[in-house]
């Protein structure tokens, strides 16, 4: 069985948050998804809310350390992403925008990403077309074609008559797809970048 590493970033702010159910739900679908490929996903979840005073310093010092340095190398090595933003004034959270500005602008492409965003209503909903899908793209990510929004209302709604369910099973079906269709990643070293002696002396 192949192996794949799925990194889950949530942004949302309140403990618990629909942010983090939602992006707890395109995980779950995306791994079932590779399961039935049979590929097996080590996942790990990131809530950036933990890491806000780190992104901040990252932000004015241009230098991580500690646990941010440890999931930005994660992200720059994923397999996968599923990044997942409550919606603010029209537009994807603060905290969110500053994490993926700290990247290297280099550390998602082609990179297979899934957008997922939650609000209190569906007013919200086309912030995903107009905000988070051109961010991903300038990044140069392979963005999958299906986003999840899901308003306040959905998480009561009933199965039968709520597209939820539905489009996470589509969404996790499709990030599953484009995982599973590329090379698995190489893993990452801090010292990967560092030529060897022979390197160093030309081989002499």
């Amino acid at each position: 069985m192949s192996e794949r590493s799925i990194v889950v970033l949530s942004a949302g702010i309140s403990q618990p948050s629909s942010t983090r159910l939602l992006a707890d739900r395109l995980r779950d679908a995306t791994v079932s998804e590779l399961a039935a490929r049979g590929i097996t996903a080590q996942v790990e979840t990131v809530e950036l809310r933990d890491l806000a005073h780190a992104v901040v310093d990252m932000t004015l010092t241009g230098f991580a350390s500690g646990d941010l340095a440890r999931v930005i190398e994660k992200v720059e090595a994923a397999d996968g992403i599923i990044a997942v933003t409550p919606i603010f004034t029209a537009s994807y959270a603060g905290l969110f925008k500053s994490f993926v500005d700290i990247l290297g602008k280099d550390a998602l492409v082609g990179r297979p990403v899934l957008l997922g965003a939650t609000g209190g209503t569906t007013r919200h909903s086309l912030t995903l077309d107009y905000a988070l899908r051109p961010l991903f793209t300038y990044l140069r990510a392979d963005v999958a074609t299906t986003s999840v929004f899901a308003a306040t209302d959905d998480w009561a709604s009933d199965d039968e008559v709520n597209p939820l369910p539905a489009r996470i099973r589509r969404a996790g079906r499709e990030l599953a797809e484009m995982v599973a269709d590329r090379e698995p990643s190489a893993p990452t070293g801090l010292f990967d970048a560092v030529p060897s002696f022979d390197q160093l002396l030309g081989g002499a």
